[in-house]
């Protein structure tokens, strides 16, 4: 996609991506847009937010086949299947965390923030679409590809959920669903050092080693502009964490928990600990 084809805008970009359904053009243009930002922002001549309205849901491809989480096939992690099964999920959920991120530019322009703000969740996006690329490598050396398996139509749950609240979609978000991602991710990379000799096997550990890391940022800019909100609204971070979590997070949080790498992030243990007790 060319500079031409990418609008003048951050929330036009943050739209185009989201209504570009090809998971591979949709990654591109994401790239793309950030470049486009970033290159303005080193000039010295930031690109304007603008207003655009983000769709209720985002572009999809065709495949994979979206089912209730409870339907997806379990496979055994042990197997070649089983590892396949785990990088497509892992590919499906940065996919769509590659729309929540540009979603929250256009959702919540009407709320004053530093540019900052933005500089964080171009950054993040981007990233995201990286991971999916990564996986959408490491899926096609094992022999598959995304869109081969089915996968879970909840993820963009949380997204609909918060559509009006942004400091619940920073709250349920990346100080939820991504934090989750640092508890999990150690032991599937465990999972993939498992295989002697097997290049496509290390080639997910080395993706998922590049994810792992960077999340800890996409959790910890949750964090720093939740409590930037709060402290603009003279709120407690921790009570009104609670209260947002409660409010729109299904289920309670689930132990056990990456303290070292969550505290990394600007999650103490007081934040989370009590939720898992619901």
């Amino acid at each position: 996609m060319s500079d031409l084809q990418i609008p003048e805008t951050l929330a036009e970009m943050a739209v185009a991506v989201l209504t570009t359904a090809n998971a591979k053009e949709k990654c591109a243009l994401s790239r793309a847009c950030a470049k486009k930002w970033f290159a303005a922002r080193e000039a010295g001549t930031p690109l304007p937010l603008g207003r655009a309205t983000p769709p209720d849901q985002p572009a999809r491809p065709a495949q994979p086949a979206l089912l209730d989480p409870r339907e997806v096939p379990k496979r055994k992690p042990g197997t070649a299947e089983g590892r396949i099964a785990i990088l497509h999920a892992v590919a499906h959920i940065e996919l769509n965390a590659v729309d929540l991120h540009w979603d929250i530019i256009p959702r919540f322009a009407e709320t004053p923030m530093p540019i900052g703000f933005y500089d964080d969740w171009v950054k993040s996006a981007d990233e995201e679409s990286k991971h999916f690329n990564l996986l959408s490598d490491c899926l096609e050396q094992m022999g598959s590809h995304y869109g081969a398996l089915a996968a879970h139509a909840g993820m963009w749950r949380a997204a609909e959920d918060t559509a009006t609240d942004f400091m619940g979609r920073l709250a349920v978000v990346p100080m939820v669903l991504e934090a989750r991602g640092l508890d999990v991710t150690p032991s599937m990379i465990e999972i993939f050092k498992r295989p002697q000799n097997d290049p496509a096997a290390s080639a997910a550990v080395d993706a998922l080693n590049v994810i792992y890391a960077e999340e800890v940022h996409h959790v910890a800019y949750g964090s720093k502009w939740f409590h930037f909100l709060c402290g603009r609204e003279n709120l407690d971070p921790k009570d009104a964490f609670h209260e947002l979590v409660q409010r729109y997070f299904h289920g309670a949080l689930k132990p056990p928990f990456n303290e070292e790498k969550r505290a990394e992030a600007g999650l103490p243990p007081d934040f989370y600990w009590p939720l898992s007790e619901r």
